[in-house]
C-alpha cells in the first residue's frame, strides 16, 4: 500500500468535469492512507462516501472554476470582518461523523469548534462537519448525487447549506428543518447562522466572460 500511495495514479477521466466511482474495497484506505493518496494526486478532487466508495473528479472547467472561486471569495470577504469562523475552499477535506470524506466548494466552520482540534487534526482532513457549505453544480454533474451529499451534510450536523444550480438559476437551501428552493434570486442571506453574510448571485448566473 505504501508504494502505491507514493505514486500518482493514472485514472481515465475523459472530458471536462467528469467523475468516476471506485466501489468500496477497490482502494480500501485508512484515513491516513486516504490523505496520502490525495496528496499524491493533487490535480484531482477526491472524496470518499460513507460506504467507502472513492469518487475521483477531474479539474473544473472554466465556468465552474470561476463560480467556485467567486462564492469562496465572497464568503471569505465576509469572514475577515466577522472573525467568528474560518473559510475553506474546495481543496479541503472534511472527515464526517459517518466516515465519509467530503470537499465542498466552499465551507465555513465556527472558530470555537476548530479550537478544540489538535494541530495534527487541522493539518489533515478536518474531523468534523462544517457549519455551513456551498456546493455549485457543474454542467455535467448528477444533481441527484449533489442532493444526496447535501442531505448527508445535514444528517452529520450541518446548520445551513446552499446548493447552487446555475443551469436553472435556482438555489436549494438546506437546514435541519427543511429544504427550500429559491428561483432566480439576486441575493441570498445566511442569517442567522452567518450573521450579515449575503451572497451576490448575478455573476454566478452570468459569469463576466
Amino acid at each position: 500500500m505504501a508504494v502505491m500511495l507514493a505514486m500518482e495514479v493514472s485514472i481515465p477521466v475523459r472530458g471536462p468535469e467528469r467523475a468516476i466511482r471506485l466501489p468500496a474495497g477497490v482502494l480500501d484506505l485508512t484515513d491516513e492512507e486516504l490523505f496520502e493518496f490525495c496528496q499524491a494526486n493533487r490535480d484531482l478532487r477526491i472524496e470518499r462516501s460513507a460506504k467507502g466508495d472513492i469518487i475521483v473528479m477531474s479539474p473544473a472547467g472554466g465556468y465552474s472554476g470561476y463560480r467556485g472561486m467567486e462564492v469562496t471569495a465572497q464568503l471569505r470577504n465576509w469572514a475577515v470582518g466577522n472573525r467568528t469562523g474560518v473559510v475553506f475552499d474546495s481543496s479541503t477535506g472534511f472527515r464526517l461523523p459517518n466516515g465519509a470524506m467530503r470537499s465542498p466548494d466552499a465551507a465555513w466552520v465556527e472558530r470555537s469548534r476548530l479550537d478544540k482540534l489538535t494541530r495534527r487534526e487541522k493539518e489533515q482532513f478536518i474531523p468534523l462537519c462544517p457549519d455551513f457549505v456551498i456546493e455549485v453544480a457543474s454542467p455535467s454533474v448528477d444533481i441527484a448525487t449533489l442532493r444526496e451529499k447535501m442531505r448527508e451534510y445535514v444528517e452529520c450536523g450541518l446548520r445551513l447549506g446552499w446548493l447552487i444550480l446555475p443551469g436553472s438559476t435556482q438555489v436549494e437551501v438546506y437546514t435541519q428543518d427543511r429544504v427550500e428552493t429559491l428561483n432566480s434570486p439576486a441575493t441570498i442571506s445566511a442569517d442567522p447562522v452567518l450573521a450579515g453574510f449575503t451572497l451576490e448571485l448575478p455573476s454566478i448566473w452570468n459569469p463576466p466572460f
